[in-house]
């Protein structure tokens, strides 16, 4: 028997059907389906089977010696025990084995895990491997007729990732979670990418902390004859307010064009999407970095695009890109698909160039009907970037007027797009024309009137999920294939806030910490080192068991300057989430008023003040609570949201005004004579409990 193993269920059942001339027959083994014809059978697993992990003598926190732990052992142990039987009922039987899932770190490792299963019970079974970018049935066929070797190499560098990131990640995150006190679900992640990464934007939030706004003024003056338009005093931003007023006091009721000066502007087409430009593409048009990969991963997996993590961007001389085009002249894209088939296909050529996969690309056409809405969202995305690499440049027509007023030279630019070019393929955030009116030199014109404009100067923005995911990139922290998912756990474990993302005084004091006590964690310089280690053992320059082994060593020296300062970090960390739970000011007795808990587990708004205050404000039951930087204008408290894995925030706002506003809602149920529902009970807030009560079980 011909055994193949794909990485998901939905590739395997995909394979099968292009690979067998008759409808494959579905056959569950231990509860796993897998598809048979002829003497072949096809099983998807569920990703990575098996994962690393310390002997269970290392499992309790508190008792844990933690350099002890930097130096364990790591073994394996199976995390779908249904699927490694099914796999090794299979396995005995099959006289050849090949491995068909992704290709890169990931895919590669996820296959020899099943390679090494099935060796345990038939040792000599021999093993192949192909690899393929799309799966549709040319390429998947051409894939099946050329396999090639497996890369053990590969493998392991995507095993030197695991074992890493769990050593880094355990011995960083027990230790900051213990001199925290914060253990149990909320504990304090700290990781070898996720550090470096969260102290980007604290350290902007930072720079925005500080920024002291300096005011400016502009002068603006409406013009017109024959048409109006706006102009701008030349000088742009004026300093000095007197001066500014005084220019803006002299301005006449005429002004003289003094200059015109035309020319055209052209913009380039676009490289081909790679994963960072693709996921910055897809938070440009709202769909979250993590929610495109997903989505991006089905479309792959549908035969609907290519592989979605490459870096690279140049197509290869290999891709049939006329054939793609004309796959889609019976589409809704059948307009831009014929227009471009009239002239040379000649794509763009971005600055990198990888052999393992092509830019992403659309791979079969698809009708908008058949997906959902955020599915063709992404989909057309990638479509129409497809197109717009290989369409001519935008051109611009451009004009730039200077009019004299009274002795000030005020300016206007126009642009007039001439030529769509690209972007009519790729219809994104395009520019508005800026049309000015026939104008010519020496022309005398009105001005309708002048303002000037008091402004300041804006702090520095914070990062969206895209700019953030093209930083990482650039500093080498992580791979295209985990940036994303990086993200993802910043926001779940509420270290973050929105998008663009704001840290919250949580992520303060973790960075806080680690910057004065353990700087090292929170530079990209050894995350890139070690990024650069990993790509050379999947090269076969240096071992996996060398990498593993100089992590180790970093860590330690890491982990000596955290221990010789345990007491610090631990007072740092503390006040630092102290003032996280700070909601307010108390306006019966002044003291702060902080999240916190009763005997029994329940949370909510207490004062500090207490015994001797009792005022107290109810809380969810469940979820991480998040307190913002915005405050309520009549009870000065931050507002909070609760963040629930799997679930969007909840936005409480201020918690005085909610619980306000529910009482309100019992005042009207009683009125009405009836019965109060938990349905018209906001999920913000817990059933009422006498503030008396609620003090007292502190």
């Amino acid at each position: 028997m011909h055994l193949i193993i794909t990485e998901k269920h939905d590739t395997a059942k995909r394979i099968a059907a292009i690979l067998s001339e008759k409808k494959p027959k579905k056959e569950r083994i231990n509860g796993v389906d897998t598809y048979k014809y002829d003497e072949t059978a096809v099983i998807g697993l569920s990703g990575h089977i098996v994962e690393v992990d310390f002997p269970k003598e290392y499992n309790n926190w508190q008792k844990t010696d933690l350099k002890e732990l930097i130096h364990a052992d790591i073994h394996t142990s199976p995390t779908h025990a249904n699927i490694v039987t099914a796999l090794r009922k299979l396995g005995k039987e099959a006289k050849h084995l090949t491995i068909a899932t992704d290709y890169d770190r990931e895919g590669e490792l996820i296959g020899v895990e099943a390679l090494k299963v099935i060796q345990k019970i038939n040792p000599d079974v021999p093993a192949d491997r192909v690899h393929y970018s799309t799966i549709t049935p040319a390429e998947i066929k051409q894939a099946f007729a050329s396999p090639t070797k497996i890369d053990f190499n590969l493998a392991a560098a995507g095993e030197s990732r695991q074992i890493i990131d769990l050593v880094w990640g355990a011995v960083l995150t027990r230790f900051v979670s213990l001199s925290s006190g914060r253990l149990g679900d909320k504990f304090l992640s700290v990781g070898r990418v996720q550090s470096p990464t969260l102290a980007i934007l604290v350290n902007r939030e930072k720079e925005r902390d500080i920024f002291v706004p300096v005011p400016y003024w502009e002068i603006y003056a409406i013009l017109a004859n024959g048409g109006e338009f706006e102009a701008q005093h030349k000088k742009g931003r004026f300093l000095d307010k007197a001066e500014a007023e005084a220019v803006h006091a002299k301005l006449g009721k005429t002004g003289i064009v003094k200059s015109i000066e035309t020319g055209k502007r052209s913009e380039k087409p676009p490289t081909p999407f790679n994963t960072t430009e693709f996921l910055r593409a897809a938070s440009a048009i709202g769909v979250s970095p993590a929610n495109a990969m997903r989505i991006a991963e089905y479309l792959y997996v549908n035969g609907f695009i290519s592989y979605p993590r490459t870096d690279n961007t140049v197509y290869p001389a290999t891709l049939d890109t006329k054939g793609i085009m004309e796959s889609f002249l019976n589409t809704e894209f059948h307009e831009y698909a014929q227009k471009l088939l009239t002239g040379d296909l000649t794509p763009t050529r971005g600055k990198k160039e990888t052999t393992d996969h092509p830019p992403i690309h659309p791979a079969t056409p698809v009708k908008r009907s058949e997906l959902r809405e955020d599915e063709w969202k992404i989909y057309e995305l990638v479509v129409r970037r497809f197109f717009a690499t290989f369409a001519g440049e935008t051109r611009w027509e451009t004009m730039a007027v200077t009019v004299d007023i009274s002795g000030e030279d005020f300016g206007a630019n126009g642009a007039r797009l001439i030529e769509p070019g690209w972007r009519w393929y790729y219809s994104y955030n395009v520019p508005e024309d800026r049309l000015l009116p026939q104008l010519k030199e020496g022309q005398v014109l009105t001005v309708k009137e002048t303002n000037l404009a008091g402004k300041e100067t804006q702090p520095p923005s914070r990062y969206g999920q895209g700019h953030l995911i093209k930083i990482m990139e650039d500093l080498g922290l992580g791979t295209k294939s985990t940036r994303h998912e990086i993200i993802s756990k910043l926001y779940s474990r509420a270290y973050v806030v929105g998008n663009p993302l704001q840290p919250t005084r949580t992520a303060y004091a973790v960075i806080e910490a680690l910057e004065k006590y353990a700087n090292t964690i929170t530079k990209p310089e050894m995350t890139s080192k070690l990024e650069t280690d990993m790509d050379e053992i999947s090269e076969g320059k240096i071992t996996e068991d060398f990498v593993i082994q100089e992590s180790r060593e970093m860590l330690g020296g890491v982990f000596k300057d955290m221990d010789k300062n345990k007491d610090l970090i631990s007072e740092s960390l503390r006040n630092g989430l102290y003032e996280d739970r700070i909601i307010g000011t108390c306006k019966k007795c002044s003291s702060d008023l902080i999240i916190r808990k009763s005997k029994k587990g329940s949370r909510f708004i207490g004062c500090s003040g207490y015994p001797k205050c009792d005022f107290s404000l109810p809380l969810p039951k469940s979820g991480q609570i998040v307190v913002t930087d915005k405050q309520c204008e009549l009870h000065g408290l931050y507002f909070i949201k609760i963040i629930n894995k799997g679930k969007r925030p909840w936005d409480i706002g201020c918690p005085h005004c909610n619980f306000i506003e529910w009482q309100k809602k019992l005042e009207e149920e009683k009125k009405n004579g009836s019965e109060r529902s938990e349905s018209i009970v906001p999920e913000t807030v817990p059933k009422k409990v006498p503030k008396k009560k609620l003090a007292k079980k502190e």
